[in-house]
């Protein structure tokens, strides 16, 4: 078991990582949150395997939770089922002495996290990702929100954890398809942040990623990387932070062009690292080499990096409009100009963005 320590201007956390975790919940808990009743929240394919554990857990160490299921699925996470949630919370007596577990992936620690921000103006929350990509990604920096019709993460505030619980033992039950999609954001924090570590994992594949102790050494550093860029840049509002959504903005364009069907938010990433790629050759002087590099990187996880032919390129680019990256009607887009660098760029176009995508 391993910790990490999180700072942020108005908050100090642990992320906690190790095998064997859901056991020692409800201790972890109670040292942490003065109140005993709580909402764990999950979803239909998460709750059945871990909720009982969890709720175990937690009611050995005196605490009283109820149990709120939701559809899983990114559809779920909306403004009128995060009310739902809310209304079940309210009839259940909770206060504002209480608190949220969010048991899940990512969705699930979007919405629970987002209600937890706006319950009572604002109560504890508790983050246990059951998923890679959310334990090395949306479970750190309290990004909390959920999507409109026109686009993700439209809604939100920022409401950071009072404690991660990574438990790696949890990930077993990943398919490989939701396993490798973590890789997406993992390959993103070497791209942007760590060229030792994109080195590293050309290999990892050979060493058998599941293991336990290999996946946390590999989560707490990830973990790190992202720690240390949120704790310059809390808000989005230095410079640093917005380095994080390199190849989100074309992503997060494909998954809502996808309906939120046809890809995860994983592989919808590593198309949009693709694509930033290829304006990063042609913006920030990343050499056609390291973009290939990175590209096979993405493929060795089974990573998509193109696009059907038939895909609706052109609902892209109308997604792209109500992106929360664009101020002003201005492109903000994330480069790389080589593996382990990236920053933000003013000189990227529309018609930039467009060419990329049609090279997908």
């Amino acid at each position: 078991m391993t910790a990490v320590e999180v700072h942020t201007a108005c908050s100090v956390y642990n992320v906690i990582v190790g095998a064997g975790l859901l056991s020692e919940i409800g201790r972890r808990v109670k040292t942490l949150i003065a109140g005993r009743r709580c909402a764990i929240v999950s979803d239909t394919t998460v709750g059945p395997v871990f909720a009982d554990r969890v709720k175990q857990s937690l009611t050995s160490a005196g605490l009283q939770p109820i149990m709120i299921t939701i559809p899983a699925g990114e559809k779920s996470k909306t403004l009128e089922q995060a009310g739902a949630i809310c209304d079940q919370m309210i009839a259940a007596g909770l206060d504002r002495q209480s608190f949220v577990i969010g048991l899940g992936g990512g969705m699930i620690g979007d919405i629970s996290g987002f209600v937890a921000s706006i319950y009572h103006r604002g109560i504890p929350h508790v983050q246990i990702p059951t998923t890679l990509l959310a334990m090395v990604d949306s479970s750190i920096g309290g990004k909390t929100g959920v999507n409109t019709a026109d686009g993700k993460n439209l809604i939100g505030a920022f409401h950071h954890p009072s404690l991660v619980i990574d438990d790696v033992e949890v990930l077993k039950t990943l398919p490989p398809r939701e396993f490798n999609q973590g890789f997406a954001e993992i390959i993103k924090h070497a791209v942007i942040a760590d060229a030792e570590m994109f080195g590293a994992l050309k290999n990892t594949r050979a060493r058998s990623p599941r293991r336990p102790l290999a996946l946390q050494s590999l989560i707490k550093r990830n973990v790190e990387i992202k720690s240390k860029i949120v704790a310059k840049d809390e808000r989005d509002q230095t410079g640093e932070r917005p380095i994080l959504n390199f190849g989100h903005t074309i992503g997060h364009a494909i998954e809502r062009a996808g309906d939120y069907r046809k890809f995860l938010h994983g592989e919808a990433v590593s198309l949009g690292i693709v694509a930033a790629c290829a304006i990063s050759i042609k913006k920030a002087g990343l050499t056609p080499g390291q973009r290939d590099a990175i590209v096979d990187l993405l493929r060795q996880f089974n990573l998509p990096t193109q696009l059907q032919k038939d895909f609706p390129r052109e609902k892209i680019i109308e997604t792209l409009r109500f992106d929360k990256k664009f101020v002003g009607g201005k492109v903000r887009f994330v480069v790389t100009p080589r593996i382990g660098s990236a920053r933000l760029a003013t000189n990227v176009t529309m018609q930039d963005i467009r060419e990329a995508i049609d090279e997908l």
